[in-house]
């Protein structure tokens, strides 16, 4: 398929070379001259002219969106958006972002267009922080192309245009818990100085139960082993966000803005761990495990850019930024026999310090009506320092480089250049060009020969990859209407290994098998390259109405699976799961979407908002036996329905959501499948206007509170090996109260 790339190209420029030569006259008034063209510009585009009016296809979903049905995370926002699922976890719980079903990794998380500082979430986020969301499917050149399923763009707050202090109060209650939360909005002036002050303040609490069976089962149907655990966990834990942000403006109309993201989270957990032996001659781990976890991080990053004003409408954009993370745990298990007698105290502790610094720049500069050429570059350096000690009830280390000091330093280097141009009204192109190379380097004590997690003895590790995106989108206007548009896009795109899955200290299971081993990294990994190719359909409807159709293929070199393999250790054999370019994939998929507003159909309609969207992928695994040899976790379809009514004769509107996602059973490998159950989540809100700067939400997310099960069966040497979970979902309430004054 690359070699498409090159070819598509000149095929594209010269159609639209062909079209400009067609329609050059401009219309003419009825004494023949011609009509002069008037834009007129007051500020950013609503969300749906941005995404129409885009080259290369974006989704925006602004404050409406955002405070829609009053969720309390972003992830509660992005799961009914076309094309997202959220992955793991329990229905309404949260877990990582997705997009086309694909895993961890291949969605490329952005804050402000930089890349989410280690450790971020946007489970994390709240809504208020953020300004608006935007969803691109295919990567462009002046973002990293670290983007195989594509790139969520978050901007937070800026408030430019709000004259209004926000406040927003707020309690979620779950299993009898209350989780307050406050916010507040200040914007101001103060001459040429103009800034936001936002920031949460949040407590939350949980408790939860689930349970797994766990079997071993010989070839003969004889059970070598039959357990199941009963997991109960409850804790609490409590959350600051600031996110203010500063514009000065210079006498020369240069623009100088800094916008610094701090989140600070502290949590304690208790859980408790029953093991009944059901059967199997060899004794069991423990019967009981009593877990107490303490819990802390403070993460910093900052944004800033100053814009620089040229002639001839060009424009020099340069952007900073620094990061700053420490994480912390401190976690310690006591294990029981049936009669009570301690068998062994394991204390894990995790200090991890991440450090980065980040500049880059964008020259743009006008070449006529409708065309724009823009070059830049990014660096950005990072540093991790990383100990993690592990102990058991005599104070012996648990792993051989326990206590040891991991640190890894990452480099990354890019340039990019782009050319948007509308070539005629009907025809718009975009080519762009990106190369980028990362660098990581490590250093730690040389791992013992025999041991868990063992990496081959090496104290120093280095992993060099870099690649080159060529890229390309274009849309065409169909002649004769103003509503009809398709869209193409032909790009290189690719997923690196982070530093987790390069250079990790081991993390151990507790109960380990082959369906829960232990965890390690690989210096070795290589990126993973795709070559992709986007089509789309758009008919837009009204003021914020649309009907799309749109189909992907991604083509994946160097896969990276994790591979699982018993070793040798000091505590006799273990499994351990270790990433590895394993193979080559294919991705492919429709999504269907249709959003608009009733009135703007039909004369004297009610007050109904319509939203719509509807997913189907395939994806298949070479050298892995169908027909489930799928992408990882990567569900078959994903499907959403929303209303709202606002009522005409009270201050009152309503709505509610349905996302769904069928059953998921994935070949992972020639020997492991892993399965995960279907996924209905309702949420439905009412919001009652009370004057008009003051409002009150009440919702209810998960309405359905399915219990979310799943099972990973193993079969290696004559054993089958199977975990299978059940794992309780529960209903939230939320009631919030917003105000402005």
């Amino acid at each position: 398929m690359s070699k498409l790339i090159p070819l598509a190209c000149l095929a594209l420029i010269g159609a639209n070379l062909h079209a400009s030569a067609q329609e050059t006259v401009q219309p003419a008034k009825e004494d023949g001259k011609p009509l002069q063209k008037v834009t007129i510009s007051g500020g950013r585009q609503d969300d749906m002219a941005e995404r129409r009016n885009s080259t290369a296809g974006k989704q925006v979903y602004g404050r409406e969106e955002l405070d829609r049905n009053g969720d309390t995370t972003l992830g509660d926002v992005l799961k009914r958006l076309p094309g997202v699922t959220i992955g793991g976890g329990r229905p309404g719980r949260g877990g990582d972002v997705r997009m086309r079903g694909l895993g961890s990794g291949y969605t490329q998380i952005l804050l402000n267009g930089e890349r989410a500082p280690a450790g971020f979430s946007l489970e994390s986020l709240s809504p208020d922080q953020v300004e608006r969301v935007e969803v691109m499917r295919g990567p462009v050149a002046e973002n990293s192309t670290r983007a195989i399923a594509g790139t969520i763009n978050v901007i937070l707050r800026d408030g430019y245009q709000q004259r209004d202090i926000q406040l927003k109060l707020a309690d979620s209650y779950e299993r009898s818990l209350h989780s307050p939360n406050v916010s507040l909005t200040v914007p101001g002036k103060a001459g040429r100085l103009t800034y936001t002050l936002s920031a949460t303040l949040g407590k939350h609490r949980q408790k939860d139960v689930g349970q797994s069976v766990i079997s071993d089962t010989e070839d003969d149907g004889d059970i070598a082993k039959l357990q199941n655990v009963e997991e109960h966990s409850s804790g609490s834990s409590e959350n600051l966000h600031l996110t203010p942000r500063l514009s000065y403006k210079f006498d020369n109309g240069d623009t100088l803005n800094f916008q610094p993201f701090i989140m600070a989270n502290r949590g304690d957990t208790d859980a408790r761990s029953d093991l009944a032996q059901l059967a199997g001659a060899v004794p069991p781990e423990y019967n009981l495990a009593l877990t107490r976890t303490h819990a802390s991080s403070t993460m910093m990053r900052g944004f800033g850019n100053w814009l620089h004003k040229l002639q001839g409408a060009a424009k020099l954009d340069v952007k900073f930024g620094l990061g700053l993370a420490k994480r912390d745990s401190d976690a310690v298990r006591n294990q029981f026999d049936s009669a009570g007698t301690l068998l062994d105290r394991f204390h894990d502790t995790d200090s991890t310090r991440d450090r980065s610094l980040n500049t880059g720049g964008k020259y743009s500069a006008p070449l006529g009506a409708g065309h724009l050429l823009a070059a830049g570059w990014d660096l950005e350096t990072s540093r991790r320092e990383q100990t993690k000690v592990g102990t058991d009830k005599n104070g012996n280390a648990q792993f051989d480089d326990s206590g040891d000091n991991l640190s890894a330093d990452t480099r990354r280097v890019a340039v990019f250049a782009q050319d948007e141009w509308d070539i005629t009204p009907q025809w718009g192109v975009y080519m762009g060009a990106r190369w980028e190379g990362i660098r990581t380097t490590s250093d730690r004590a040389a791992a013992a020969a025999g041991g868990v997690g063992n990496v081959g003895n090496v104290s120093n590790v280095s992993n060099t990859s870099s690649v080159f995106s060529p890229l390309l989108h274009g849309v065409y206007r169909i002649p004769g209407t103003a509503k009809d548009q398709v869209r193409m896009s032909l790009t290189k795109s690719y997923k690196s290994p982070n530093v987790q899955d390069l250079i990790a200290l081991p993390v151990l299971s507790r109960l380990n098998s082959a369906t829960r081993p232990d965890r390690t990294g690989n210096p070795n990994l290589k990126p993973e390259l795709a070559t992709g190719l986007d089509m789309a359909f758009e008919h837009y409807l009204g003021r914020s109405g649309i009907l799309s159709a749109s189909g992907f293929i991604r083509d994946i070199d160097n896969l990276i699976r994790r591979e699982l393999t018993l070793q040798q250790s000091a505590a006799g054999p273990r499994w351990v799961s270790t990433p590895g370019n394993v193979a080559h994939a294919r991705t492919k998929g429709i999504e269907l979407e249709a959003k608009f507003q009733l009135a703007e159909l039909m004369d004297d309609a009610p007050a109904i908002d319509f939203r719509s969207n509807y997913s189907r992928f395939w994806s298949r695994v070479d050298g892995i036996p169908g027909p489930d040899n799928r992408l990882d976790q990567q569900p078959r379809q994903t499907a959403n329905l929303g209303l709202d009514y606002r009522m005409k004769d009270w201050p009152l509107s309503m709505g509610a959501s349905y996302n769904w996602t069928p059953a998921i059973r994935v070949q992972t490998s020639l020997s492991q499948t892993v399965e995960a159950s279907r996924k209905r989540v309702v949420d439905g809100h009412v919001l009652w206007k009370m004057t008009p700067l003051t409002q009150l939400r009440m919702a209810v997310a998960n309405m359905l509170a399915d219990d979310a099960t799943g099972s990973n069966l193993v079969y290696t040497n004559g054993l089958s090996q199977r975990s299978t979970t059940l794992n309780p979902t529960y209903r939230v309430w939320t009631a919030r109260l917003e105000t402005k004054f």
